[in-house]
């Protein structure tokens, strides 16, 4: 008891370890379907962020192309138009500033108040008298605020840049409609600082060092270093967790997008959670399962060993039984093996009776020719006499091997020989009855699988039946043909009165004779049967459509193996 108890145990020990082991293989891989989809789905939305970013900063960009073509800044004479056309460019696009430099960076004209910012010094201003396009960002002590710069160059008529137009945006309006959105967005520029941003926790934070660019100006900003986070690569994909507060993902996926027009760098966090949840909702899912079918199987096991010990007695008991009735079994086949071999040693007489009759014909004539002398007439006979004796001889041991369902090697057969046999052995009788005989043998063998011995056994007693059947007949005439194909056909057709029960003619003992013939016993065509059945061929028989009965044999051709 104590052994099946441990047994038990270690059973349900491996396979709460194996339910554990499938549900964490199954976890693992939800995870990693799951955050591919959620990697998707992530630079989709950062790829939307990046696009509004730029489509928003280029309405500015483009302003500042358009204002510097304009005949108000080209001539800038008429300063009250200048700064209506300012004001007015400024409201609808609700940029912060726009103003009008000369070549030594001088204001010339602006939208929002008196500027005393040098701008002569400032990068995008020297490439826009370079006769490029300049940005800039920083944030702006004038407007107390993070801002963006974009300035063009103003053409004088012979080519030259005799000034610049400045368009400033304000960052924050911008940012006004992305604050809290999905997933965590935020750009960072060369100092790898978090200039844009979604979440307002990010903002002025910092991976890298130094504070000078050329591209931007923290001098009134407060930065700070970027939060402490671990970074992991998995599937190439960068993976985050930092602690940064409850509006930003403590596990996430780092994604990065380079935006080389605007000079910054695109990155979301995308929250990881959902991912997790799907992973461990199907893990779950799947351990509940496989512990129901295994607590199942548990009961439904318990159950059959506690019903194998309540059978155990009884099935001794029928092992007893079932010894028994196997005895009582060998006794009734044994049995049946001697009925059988008396139903067989009944049909020898019919098998044997045209031999033996032959023997005797060819014996009486044998003494004839040797009283008169002839002596090699009366040794053929005597020849004549010992092969009917071998053929007896092989038919007993056919018969024999029927009712022992023994079986002989199929071989190759010539049709053509055996038919001429059969009538051979026919022959005497079938003039002693006056029987006529229409038979066209060809003149070439025709190779059938089966048993010699067999399918002249077959052959005879078909023609013997059919000598029987035409017994009183006026009109008597045995018809044999032999069709060649895939398979073989050979028909014996009389002129007999036929077959009263076509669907019983191959039953045993079943005849058609008159009681106590000396040939009646109704064994001949279901012995033929079985052997023609022996080397896969098919007997049959019918009533003619003229007059008699037909019987067909098919056999199959011979056709040599490959080896």
């Amino acid at each position: 008891m104590k052994a099946l108890f441990e047994r038990r145990f270690v059973l349900i020990l491996l396979f709460l370890m194996g339910t554990a082991a499938i549900s964490g293989a199954i976890w693992h891989y939800s995870y990693t379907q799951a955050l591919q989809q959620t990697a998707q789905r992530g630079r989709a939305d950062l790829e939307l962020a990046a696009d509004r970013l730029r489509a928003e900063l280029q309405r500015y960009r483009e302003l500042a192309v358009y204002l510097s073509d304009h005949p108000y800044v080209t001539d800038p004479s008429n300063r009250e138009a200048l700064r209506t056309l300012f004001v007015k460019s400024a409201d609808k696009t609700t940029a912060l500033d726009v103003m009008l430099l000369d070549r030594s960076g001088r204001l010339i004209g602006n939208a929002n108040g008196a500027d005393t910012v040098d701008w002569s010094a400032m990068p995008m201003f020297q490439r826009a008298m370079d006769g490029g396009l300049g940005s800039f960002h920083a944030v702006s002590p004038r407007f107390q605020r993070r801002a963006f710069y974009y300035a063009a160059p103003v053409f004088a008529e012979d080519g030259a840049v005799k000034g610049a137009i400045v368009v400033v945006v304000d960052i924050e309006r911008l940012e006004r409609d992305w604050r809290g959105g999905v997933p965590v967005v935020f750009f960072t520029d060369d100092l790898g600082v978090v200039f844009i941003s979604n979440r307002e926790e990010l903002l002025y934070l910092q991976r890298g060092k130094g504070r000078q660019s050329q591209n931007a100006d923290y001098r009134a900003a407060p930065l700070r270093p970027f939060l402490p986070f671990e970074a992991t690569t998995r599937d190439g994909v960068e993976h985050w967790a930092l602690d940064a507060g409850r509006y930003v993902p403590a596990k996430s996926l780092h994604l990065v997008r380079d935006l080389p027009v605007v000079g910054m760098q695109a990155e979301a966090l995308v929250d990881t959670a959902s991912a997790r949840n799907i992973a461990a909702l199907q893990a779950t899912v799947a351990a509940v399962i496989l512990l129901f079918f295994g607590a199942l199987l548990f009961l439904v096991t318990e159950r059959r060993r506690a019903l194998s010990l309540a059978n155990l007695q009884l099935e001794e008991r029928v092992a007893q039984r079932t010894a028994e009735l196997e005895q009582a079994q060998a006794d009734l086949v044994q049995a049946g093996k001697l009925s059988a071999l008396g139903k067989m040693s009944a049909g020898i007489s019919h098998e044997l009776n045209q031999p033996l009759m032959a023997i005797q014909t060819f014996a009486e004539n044998a003494v004839l020719f040797m009283e008169r002398g002839r002596d090699a007439d009366a040794a053929k006979n005597l020849e004549r006499i010992s092969d009917m004796a071998r053929r007896m001889g092989r038919i007993i041991k056919n018969l024999r091997a029927f009712a022992r369902q023994e079986r002989e090697p199929v071989g190759r057969v010539d049709l053509v020989q055996v038919i001429a046999n059969a009538l051979e052995l026919s022959e005497a009788r079938m003039k002693q009855e006056g029987v006529a005989l229409v038979w066209s043998p060809p003149a070439h063998p025709v190779l059938v699988r089966g048993g010699d011995v067999r399918l002249q056994q077959v052959t005879l007693n078909l023609i013997s039946n059919a000598i029987d059947a035409m017994t009183g007949q006026t009109f008597r005439c045995l018809t044999i043909t032999l069709t060649e194909g895939d398979p073989v056909l050979m028909t014996v057709a009389d002129t007999g009165p036929g077959i009263e029960a076509p669907e019983k003619i191959f039953d045993p003992f079943y005849s058609t004779k008159e009681v106590g013939a000396s040939e009646g016993m109704g064994l001949g065509l279901s012995i033929s049967y079985g052997l023609v059945q022996s080397f896969g061929g098919v007997i049959r028989g019918e009533n003619s459509p003229d007059e008699g009965a037909l019987f067909s044999v098919e056999l199959q051709p011979w056709q040599e193996e490959t080896p």
